[in-house]
């Protein structure tokens, strides 16, 4: 018969033993929080749900998104991109609702040639209605390692944040006439596909299909800071303010000085396309909300 544990090493042994395995047990993983839904075999859930990987050839891409719907959340995703010649390829990464007046909040990824930069498209849609395009290059490369892309919508404001950094904000200006979208529950999709019509120099860069398959990794997902909407009702006290009794202080979060000097730093820096400078382009007159400071 085993001697009974009762020196100071043996429980502490025992103590990390049951906190590892408490914390494995509530861990997150691509299994409880998503559904692949489209590539046939093409996405792959791995390493016990802690990997997801999509991948792209001639035949297909392939998708998935998430089992929940949320409405307002702070969302955390990990990617790595398709490394060397991605040309031709993007990856999507957002939240959409369903419906002819969806709203819509996208990162899009679109590839490039070997050594040239990535072009990092963001876009919002409220009631079925975008041209809100932002695109700025990163200053690292996206296809080294896993880096953070975060969602942070607020019934005031959304804001897009690359490994912590504000990359781009937009404010809710419904009292200019500009719809927002905080009425309708968003998934959270992502997808990589085949856009060569588009997404490279115009569609002057095709995809080299000799470079096939195509891969782009995800993990870390983290939504714990997020209602969920599930059967007409929020997992939120209350969706349409701030509650910080029950710790929702990000439904009113905005941008702190240090935020805003790090925002302008990579706009200044980085941005390579605003719609809200592109006079050609809305000749009738800048969008309303392009005046907000």
């Amino acid at each position: 018969m085993a001697s009974p544990c009762t020196s100071s090493l043996c429980i502490t042994t025992l103590l990390l033993a049951v906190v590892s395995w408490a914390t494995s047990a509530s861990a997150r993983n691509f299994y409880q929080d998503f559904d692949v839904t489209w590539g046939d075999g093409r996405a792959q859930i791995l390493n016990n749900g802690d990997l997801l990987t999509l991948s792209l050839d001639k035949a297909s891409g392939s998708g998935f998104q998430s089992k929940n719907e949320y409405l307002f959340g702070k969302i955390d995703m990990q990617l790595k991109l398709v490394p060397g010649n991605s040309a031709g390829t993007v990856t999507a990464y957002y939240l959409s609702s369903n419906g002819s007046t969806w709203d819509e909040i996208d990162f899009e990824f679109l590839g490039n040639l070997s050594g040239d930069p990535y072009i990092l498209h963001t876009n919002v849609f409220s009631q079925g209605k975008g041209n809100r395009e932002q695109q700025f290059y990163l200053w690292f490369d996206p296809t080294a390692d896993f880096h953070t892309y975060s969602i942070l919508w607020n019934p005031q404001r959304i804001i897009f944040s690359v490994d912590g950094t504000p990359i781009r904000e937009f404010k809710n200006a419904e009292s200019m006439g500009v719809p927002f979208p905080k009425s309708q529950p968003m998934r959270i999709f992502s997808s990589l596909w085949n856009a060569d019509d588009w997404a490279t120099r115009g569609g002057l860069v095709k995809t080299d299909w000799t470079q096939a398959p195509f891969t782009a990794s995800y993990r870390n997902f983290n939504a714990d800071n997020a209602c969920v909407w599930s059967s007409g009702s929020s997992s939120c006290a209350s969706s349409s303010s701030s509650s910080s009794s029950d710790g929702n202080t990000w439904l009113s979060e905005e941008l702190d000085s240090t935020s805003q000097e790090r925002l302008k730093w990579v706009q200044s820096n980085y941005m390579i396309y605003n719609y809200c400078t592109d006079a050609k382009r809305f000749p009738q007159g800048l969008p309303p909300e392009c005046t907000m400071s």
